[in-house]
């Protein structure tokens, strides 16, 4: 009896193994089926939610939650002058912030992967990825101590006469291009790698200046590489609440969401909406300009 059952047990296994048998597609399916099952559940789940609560409404008397469709929070997004002044702000920080770091990461990220030796390259690359390691938190703090009215930046400049920026849009524009500099780096580094360097041998031997050859050869390939670093950046500085909260009065999107999570929800899921619809563009851009090409 007790080798019949052991036969059935293997006979099952061996029929759910013929099941996935020369069948990738069906090993994939089972394989994902988990985590795909997650992100619908776990996010797009909660993504629509958060789209449903964007058309509830708050009772003026009672506050409670009236779960009944309605555009209301939506008008007064439009209608209302401050937040349309906090999407402009915040989307105008988001750009600043993604065209600074970009200016700063790819001459560092074309050192990296063109001229630097094996050795150094390897110790840049540990050297872009310790930040990273670190606390957002302890990064953020250390930065507004340094703005503070007497801090470090304050000394630095003293000698020439001249004052920090204290607190406000400019320090959230240096505080997040600062956070944000890896997450830039990195793509650039990758893309750049994956040209050839016989091209650029080339064009130097056809007689292109140095100028031309990176303005022909390297920027046109390495573009698409910019652009994914810069989904990173924008995305990243659209949603941040914390760094405004500690380096500036002026209220960002992430801000006023965080704020009136518990007392308007529906007013925090329609706004919440807003960077999603920016982001939603901004990568339907970034498509057609090529960054997901080696993804």
């Amino acid at each position: 009896m007790a080798a019949e059952a052991v036969g059935e047990r293997r006979s099952a296994g061996h029929r759910l193994a013929d099941l996935f048998h020369g069948r990738p597609r069906l090993q994939v399916a089972a394989l994902l089926a988990g985590p795909a099952g997650w992100l619908v559940i776990g996010y797009l789940g909660s993504l629509g939610v958060l789209l449903i609560a964007g058309f509830w409404s708050v009772d003026p008397l009672s506050g409670e939650v009236v779960r009944g469709l309605g555009l209301e929070n939506f008008k007064t997004l439009i209608d209302e002058p401050v937040y349309r002044t906090i999407v402009g702000r915040t989307v105008l920080i988001a750009a600043l912030v993604t065209i600074t770091d970009a200016l700063l990461a790819f001459p560092i990220a074309f050192y990296m992967a063109k001229l630097a030796s094996r050795r150094v390259k390897a110790i840049l690359v540990v050297a872009v990825l310790v930040p990273l390691w670190s606390s957002y938190l302890v990064k953020a703090l250390s930065w507004r101590t340094m703005l503070s009215n007497g801090g470090v930046i304050d000394w630095a400049l003293q000698p020439f006469g001249l004052h920090g920026p204290g607190f406000g849009n400019t320090a959230v524009w240096l505080v997040m291009s600062y956070l944000w500099l890896p997450y830039m780096i990195l793509p650039i580094f990758a893309g750049l790698e994956r040209i050839p360097n016989s091209l650029i041998s080339a064009s130097e031997d056809l007689g292109a200046s140095p100028f031309t050859t990176f303005r022909r050869v390297i920027l046109p390939l390495s573009f698409p590489a910019v652009v994914a670093g810069s989904i990173f950046t924008f995305a990243l500085t659209l949603g941040d609440y914390i760094t405004p909260r500690l380096v500036s009065n002026n209220q960002f999107i992430g801000n006023v969401i965080f704020n009136n999570i518990s007392n308007n929800l529906p007013l925090a899921s329609a706004l919440a909406l807003v960077p999603i619809v920016v982001m939603i563009a901004y990568l339907m851009v970034a498509r057609k300009l090529g960054a997901f090409e080696h993804i």
